[in-house]
């Protein structure tokens, strides 16, 4: 039976429940009406993995291998270039027309972790560089700890009911402080407030954990990690949490942003250096004169990485930064020679309603 990646399912009667297949494990789960593949695993207490949740990042790709599906929400935009033979489907927005089997990883790691609604109280502001300030949040009196796996990510709750999505600089801590780097983009009204008005002792609304942009520790591979600009957030825990454990594996932090002043934390990253076993740091700057002043390599920082590593056929990678950085590295690291199931990454600076707003833009301009 040959997949059908997108047909027009209202003629799916409202009472009919849908049942995915994992190929891999084995596992089944149900699918209600209008629910996405990825909504009805983490109603089932399965973890397949995602990031954006708005069809972009590509982090939910799957292969469809019986069944068929719409995307009623928004466009696949992840998967406009993949081959119509390759039968991939994005988990976090294909609504079943049938039932399904697919090929997904499976991230049992997070799935032990309560996802939790909390009130949090700002214990820290700093400013890391000119447009990215630092918070250290704690949970106020009488709420929870928040527990996490290095990697993952938060949602900050707006009272306006939109969310803002944050990813975690650091491992759980024994103060249950929860670290943060806030990026201030010129015209977003949040991060904005952040940068210009929020105070410690201010309070904020969060649910996480949320992302599977977490270690995989079940491996002896050397590992590549690759950060562009505040995706460095989410690869510090990551590589701290290794440095932690003592791994003895490989390991090679590349970190790449425009100006020196944008590499917020260079000292801590090459202090890595000296507490791991073999780690070697990599700070790339596309600024032809800044990379010169500071004597830093100048490019692009996925260049870096395969100039370095032009096969990476036996690595591990992980990345995360900017969409554009991810989607570049993710079709040159495959290219490369690496498996894409030995691919991680986190692609994390859109909110899924300002993702929506975009993409609606985009869909008008092409009706004119």
């Amino acid at each position: 039976m040959q997949p059908a990646l997108s047909v027009d399912c209202r003629h799916r009667h409202n009472a009919l429940l849908i049942t995915v297949t994992l190929k891999s494990s084995g596992r089944q789960f149900p699918v209600a009406p209008g629910e996405t593949v990825l909504e009805a695993a983490q109603r089932a207490g399965i973890a397949l993995p995602y990031s954006c949740r708005a069809g972009v990042c590509g982090s939910c790709k799957a292969t469809l291998l019986e069944g068929s599906c719409s995307y009623p929400r928004n466009p696949p935009v992840a998967l406009h270039g993949v081959a119509p033979e390759r039968h991939a489907v994005l988990l976090c927005q294909a609504v079943p027309c049938s039932d399904l089997l697919i090929e997904a990883r499976e991230v049992t790691s997070v799935e032990d972790i309560a996802r939790r609604r909390l009130e949090v109280v700002v214990g820290d502001k700093r400013p890391l560089a000119p447009d990215v300030t630092g918070l250290r949040l704690y949970p106020a009196e009488g709420q929870p700890r928040l527990n996490w796996l290095p990697g993952q990510y938060l949602d900050v709750l707006l009272e306006d009911g939109k969310r803002r999505p944050f990813s975690i600089a650091c491992g759980p801590q024994p103060d249950a402080a929860i670290e943060l780097h806030v990026r201030h983009v010129a015209g977003g009204g949040f991060t904005s407030w952040v940068h210009d008005e929020l105070q410690p002792g201010d309070r904020l609304r969060i649910e996480g954990p949320l992302g599977t942009f977490v270690p995989r520790e079940d491996s002896e591979r050397p590992m590549i990690f690759m950060a562009g600009g505040t995706g460095f957030a989410p690869v510090k825990a990551i590589v701290e949490h290794f440095v932690a454990l003592g791994t003895r594996r490989s390991m090679r932090v590349y970190w790449g942003a425009r100006s020196l002043a944008d590499l917020y934390q260079l000292p801590l990253a090459r202090s890595w250096t000296q507490a791991a076993h073999d780690l070697r740091f990599e700070a790339v700057l596309s600024d032809p004169a800044q990379a010169a002043a500071a004597g830093l390599r100048e490019g692009l920082v996925h260049e870096a990485v395969l100039r370095d590593q032009p096969d990476l056929s036996g690595h591990d990678l992980y990345m995360s930064g900017p969409p554009a950085m991810v989607d570049v590295g993710r079709e040159l690291f495959c290219a490369a020679g690496l498996p894409e199931e030995r691919l991680y990454y986190d692609s994390f600076e859109y909110a899924p309603d300002v993702l929506a707003q975009i993409l609606a833009a985009r869909a008008g301009l092409h009706t004119v």
